[in-house]
């Protein structure tokens, strides 16, 4: 895609199904859309929540062919962008309003996380074979995906989820006292 191209042109390219249009749409707005996010949403997981968010919804407008006139598609993505970050804020203050209503009945304070004996668990993981410890271990303490913890075995993914089930069954019946 040419640099040269006006955003009327580029605009025009998407409508007409152009998937490098559609790149060009999105190498031109993606950087002022995360300044925009940055500075309105503080936060850099935000603004590129935004990018994406607001990048999605521009593309499918003008492939529908929704922007009237295509020499302000700068104009347009922004004021996507801030009806965006004004539908999130809202959604944000109605969920604090209800959690501050609800909150009490939802997360009982005398709830506390139940104790865990790391001496028992520990052991109980030793206990399994070393496939299944690899699998829980990859998966819960490297925070590895299924696809990833395959991968690194040399096996499956369903293989993984089914190593992954048993060695969870294996420990919760061992850390309960039950021979696995």
């Amino acid at each position: 895609m040419s640099f040269e191209l006006t955003d009327a042109d580029v605009v025009g390219r998407v409508a007409a199904g152009d998937a490098l249009a559609e790149a060009e749409v999105c190498r031109r707005m993606a950087p002022r859309l995360r300044l925009y996010g940055l500075r309105h949403l503080r936060s850099a997981a935000a603004a590129d929540d935004l990018v994406q968010q607001v990048l999605l919804a521009t593309l499918e407008a003008l492939r529908a062919g929704k922007l009237r006139d295509p020499e302000k598609l700068p104009h347009f993505v922004l004021g996507v962008a801030r009806m965006t970050v004004i539908e999130l804020r809202r959604g944000t203050k109605r969920r604090e309003a209800l959690l501050e209503a609800y909150g009490a009945i939802l997360v009982p304070e005398a709830q506390a996380e139940p104790e865990v004996d790391r001496e028992r668990l520990a052991r109980c993981l030793q206990s399994l074979k070393e496939r299944d410890r690899s699998v829980v271990t990859l998966t819960f303490y490297d925070d590895r995906t299924g696809g990833e913890v395959a991968r690194f075995l040399g096996v499956s993914e369903a293989n993984v989820r089914v190593l992954r089930h048993r060695a969870i069954r294996q420990l919760r019946g061992c850390m309960e006292g039950q021979v696995a």
